[in-house]
């Protein structure tokens, strides 16, 4: 997320809360959204799935406290959006500690979330104010590696039981010729134009500065004087190798998971990035997938419908279940057998849906045929279909 995206957005807004809500009822409103606009229900929706990651990015922030507190004193010092400097702004008077927020802190674990802010909010705002008019003095910062996204193709009962898949991915690693700091010879220097700091200000009025990449070093605070043939002096080079990495079970098609700490190393000391996996699943021959249930057909006789009866049907990987179909049961007809169905994110399984199918015979024995043409004279004063025609005249 920018340092203007996170000044400027509005979370409390998003998420339908007022400004003193609990936590309670942001976990509900944010809940109750992401239902209403989770692309699982809203195949191909565009608008929808923007919706849901502003959601998600809003609840990131306002679900946990000390992210809360970090947005609300960062948009009371801006204004939400335009710095507004309290009494004496000369020498800076705020009731709150400058040092906390513009401080160094710890890293933050990912993108697409709050996490994605980097070392605290000092990171974001980093350099923002340069009251004394000068650098800050030399210091290179660690860097976060980069998020990788990445895709698996699983089989219907891995997808529904977890997997845990071997995945190979290429991304972004410190150098191995340089150890990573770009000189050949492993002795970089720190560059004259930000001092190590990798930022250079910018003046903005107001009594404060912005701050940018420094152009020179591209933000790494530090300049090659011999640069490493393998990677230009950025580094950085390509690196591949393979992870085994758990699906958890229950996983449906299409979903993203984030998996902290699983992408490209970080610079200087700073963390990894994190590793997105799109999961694919492919279709299963006899079940399909409803939510957190298993679904299937089963074909029966018109007897066992009529008549009632036991009929089994198969489970995923498990043994067969029995069902007792009452007399007079239509096609159609959808039974539930409990606890046969996909894990749930708690550990406990959905159900297996058993929908009725009545098998037509396509070719009947004499026995049987005159047995059917008796059944239909025993029946012939019935008209199943007397009731919709009734009810399409008086419509």
């Amino acid at each position: 997320m920018s340092t203007k995206d996170f000044i400027e957005k509005d979370f409390y807004k998003v998420l339908g809360v007022p400004k003193d809500a609990t936590e309670a009822e942001i976990k509900k409103a944010y809940r109750k959204l992401a239902r209403e606009f989770h692309p699982d229900a809203n195949k191909g929706n565009v608008k929808a799935e923007e919706r849901f990651k502003e959601i998600s990015e809003a609840n990131d922030v306002l679900g946990d406290s000390k992210k809360r507190k970090e947005y609300d004193e960062a948009r009371a010092l801006f204004g939400n959006g335009g710095f507004r400097p309290g009494p004496g702004a000369g020498g800076g008077n705020f009731n709150f500690d400058l040092g906390d927020l513009f401080g160094g802190g710890p890293q933050g674990q990912g993108a697409g979330g709050a996490g994605g802010f980097g070392g605290g909010i000092g990171d974001v705002f980093g350099g923002l104010f340069n009251r004394s008019g000068g650098p800050a003095g030399p210091r290179t910062q660690p860097r976060r590696g980069q998020d990788i996204d990445t895709e698996v193709t699983l089989s219907f009962t891995e997808a529904v039981d977890g997997a845990t898949v071997p995945l190979r991915m290429t991304s972004q690693a410190p150098c191995k010729a340089c150890t990573g700091t770009g000189d050949k010879n492993g002795t970089p220097r720190v560059c004259p134009t930000c001092v190590g700091t990798g930022q250079v200000a910018r003046g903005s009025g107001g009594g404060f500065s912005l701050t940018d990449p420094c152009p020179d070093c591209k933000g790494r605070g530090l300049i090659a004087e011999h640069p490493c043939m393998e990677c230009k002096g950025s580094g950085r080079a390509k690196s591949s190798r393979t992870m085994q990495v758990r699906i958890p079970a229950g996983v449906s098609d299409n979903q993203r998971i984030r998996l902290r700490g699983k992408g490209a190393p970080g610079e200087r000391g700073g963390p990894a990035g994190d590793l997105y996996v799109t999961v694919h699943v492919d279709a299963h021959p006899v079940f399909g997938r409803k939510d957190d249930n298993l679904t299937v057909t089963v074909p029966v006789t018109f007897v066992e419908a009529a008549l009632g009866g036991e009929v089994k049907v198969p489970t995923l990987g498990g043994p067969s279940v029995t069902l007792k179909l009452p007399p007079g049961t239509p096609n159609g007809r959808t039974m539930r057998a409990r606890g046969r169905g996909a894990v749930r994110k708690d550990g406990t399984r959905g159900d297996l849906l058993v929908t009725v199918e009545v098998a037509v015979p396509e070719d009947l024995s004499d026995k049987a045929r005159d047995a059917l043409e008796a059944y239909r004279e025993a029946t012939a004063g019935e008209d199943p279909r007397a009731e919709l025609f009734q009810a399409a005249k008086g419509a």
